[in-house]
């Protein structure tokens, strides 16, 4: 069984998840609800249009993510985030007796004083639940620990949503609803006195009450480290694009599909649906590991689902009547509408949850809640600036369906640029690419690299693939030593380059290059940064390790860093290799999916790295496999 299903069943991560599900539930069946009572119902409470109600709504509940992000990080920081999980539970039951004094009252400022209030609720909880996350699941339960999570929370906006609109739309007293979302809070506050306790990485914290000051200071510590932020732009970025789609959904339904609320909840479904299978398919596709290369996957496939989807909208035909589901579902084009809408889901759980895990995982732990409360402030502010352009677009006249379609060119646009910033992500994808379509790889001893801190990785050179196989295996960039040559390969030299790879020839060829390598490779790890080197030299034209050479005892010389030995197994004999003449010359030698291994051992301190040394150690992980 996959470890993320087995999460399900751990003492240390079930009772969360069940806190942060029963919450996201409770915001949307009181939010809907609310809306739906207020749309229906208007002129009992009110002399505002409905739609207005609808927006006035929706801006209240976001306001604290502005207002009050800031402080949640810092108290996120500062406390046990287990003890505030509880608190945070304990004023949701607060909060529903509120709203529960404004149905008994007929007072809409009280319900929308709630409403604001359960914004807060979850402003409050959303650095918690990120932040606990890398507290108590290992590094490689994260990717699946952030796909049940993402997962249970659109779960948990559909089921509320659903559950909101039939509580208002039931013709019962509207007490009820504020009943129901109070028996709601207290599961949640049973289900978050589970939490495992969870340490405070900095509790002399003086938190500081400007949301302005402190919100800048945040986004500051996110700065840190490029790769966090850009990741956090990618995270907002998604939820710009898929709260501009959902926000769409009713009228689409209705406009465009000719069908009803059945319909509206149906596209609802089936996009929850796709999005909890790509986020637990994450775990599967990235062997349990933090994988970024499925980050552009999943921002190709938004954007060519998101295309498709506006392609077939402006194909059907302008309904003339309104629809049964039955009957729509008796189109073939909506069957490629629905098809794209799950897809869409599928690859943005395949975009998102790798992102979250990225920026838990290299964010540094005495930040990370205020750097996941800048996350959040930054996901309000695209999701406003999506839905302010998505209403003056439309508003111009644009369609729907051309809606989508320029939000999907937007979002090539943005992937391009991310990825332009941050070659990281691509490069990772390439690789993730090659290991996943060429090879069927396995891992023994990876763990040994390590994920912060300077580090020189030494590594038989079997093909002119090795680096690209080297880098699917670590858990952060390598800078690659390598033969100008190598360096210069025909397509495969754009991985090279964008990785920062240090070409170096031979001193009897280019000395003034040769020296040029050992300063950037020495520059490189001075600055915390992994360094790979084969020491071999060239790649083997037998299938055996040529003697090491000392250019490795010159780089220690320099920074007497860890060393850690990988060996390479199983690529001789592939394309990729030299066996039987040159390389790349006689293509299916092996076939599609032949199996290779990375093999690591532990490091090797600076003092006892001698040439001899490390091929000793590497001959002996490579074994008799070539």
């Amino acid at each position: 069984m996959s470890n993320q299903y087995e999460l399900m069943r751990a003492a240390r991560f079930r009772p969360l998840f069940w806190t942060q599900f029963l919450g996201a539930f409770n915001d949307n069946l009181y939010k809907n609800a609310l809306i739906v009572l207020l749309t229906f119902q208007t002129a009992q409470w009110t002399t505002l249009r409905p739609e207005i109600l609808a927006n006035l709504a929706a801006g209240i509940f976001i306001l604290p993510f502005f207002l009050f992000s800031a402080t949640a990080g810092q108290l996120a920081d500062k406390l046990d985030k287990a003890r505030l999980a509880r608190l945070v539970k304990v004023l949701e039951m607060g909060i529903m007796l509120v709203a529960a004094a404004g149905f008994a009252l007929h007072s809409l400022a009280l319900l929308l004083a709630a409403l604001f209030l359960l914004g807060l609720h979850s402003t409050l909880f959303g650095p918690v639940k990120y932040a606990i996350l890398p507290q108590h699941l290992k590094e490689e339960e994260l990717i699946g620990g952030n796909a049940l999570v993402e997962a249970g929370t659109f779960v948990a906006i559909l089921v509320g949503t659903l559950a909101g609109g039939l509580l208002a739309g039931a013709g019962l007293d509207p007490l009820w609803i504020a009943l129901a979302g109070l028996a709601v809070a207290g599961a949640g506050y049973l289900a978050s006195r589970g939490i495992p306790a969870a340490p405070p990485p900095a509790p002399e914290l003086r938190v500081n009450p400007n949301p302005l000051t402190e919100t800048w200071r945040n986004i500051g510590f996110a700065r840190e480290n490029r790769t966090v932020f850009l990741s956090i732009l990618g995270i907002s970025w998604f939820w710009l694009y898929g709260a501009l789609f959902l926000a769409q959904m009713p009228a689409y339904g209705k406009n465009v599909l000719g069908g009803g609320e059945a319909t509206v909840t149906l596209l609802l479904a089936v996009f929850t649906v796709g999005i909890g299978a790509g986020s637990l398919l994450c775990e599967r596709l990235s062997a349990r590991q933090v994988e970024l290369g499925l980050v552009p996957f999943g921002s190709l496939g938004l954007t060519l689902f998101g295309l498709d989807l506006a392609l077939a909208s402006m194909a059907l035909p302008p309904p003339t009547a309104p629809l049964a589901v039955g009957a729509l579902l008796a189109q073939p084009q909506v069957w490629r509408i629905l098809a794209d809408l799950m897809l869409l889901g599928v690859f943005g759980g395949f975009f998102i949850v790798p992102l979250y895990a990225l920026v838990q995982l290299r964010s540094a732990p005495e930040h990370r809640a205020r750097i996941i409360a800048a996350n959040n402030i930054v996901n309000a502010a695209f999701m406003v600036a999506g839905a302010l352009a998505a209403a003056g677009l439309l508003g111009a006249g644009l369609s729907i369906p051309a809606l989508f379609a320029v939000a999907a060119v937007g979002n090539a646009a943005v992937a391009l640029y991310i990825y332009r910033l941050v070659p990281e992500f691509l490069l990772r994808f390439l690789a993730w690419l090659l290991i996943h379509t060429v090879y069927r790889l396995q891992k023994r001893g990876v763990e040994h690299i390590p994920h912060e801190g300077a580090a020189l990785v030494v590594c038989n050179h079997v093909s002119f693939v090795d680096p690209v196989i080297l880098m699917a295996v670590s858990p952060r960039p390598i800078r690659f030593v390598m033969d100008h040559r190598i360096f210069r390969t025909p397509i495969i030299s754009f991985i090279f380059r964008h990785s920062r790879a240090i070409p170096i020839a031979p001193a009897k060829e280019d000395p003034a290059m040769m020296e040029r390598a050992f300063a950037e490779a020495a520059q490189a790890l001075a600055d915390g940064e992994l360094v790979g080197i084969f020491p071999e030299g060239r790649i083997t034209d037998s299938g055996e390790l040529y003697p090491f050479r000392p250019g490795v005892t010159r780089i220690l010389a320099d920074n007497p860093v860890p060393v850690v030995p990988l060996a390479l197994q199983g690529l001789w004999g592939s394309f990729f290799s030299r066996k039987g003449g040159p390389a790349m010359t006689k293509p299916f030698r092996r076939g599609l999916f032949s199996k290779i291994a990375v093999v690591g051992a532990p490091p090797v301190p600076a003092a006892e790295a001698t040439p001899a040394r490390l091929q000793e150690i590497v001959q002996a992980l490579r074994g008799d496999w070539k």
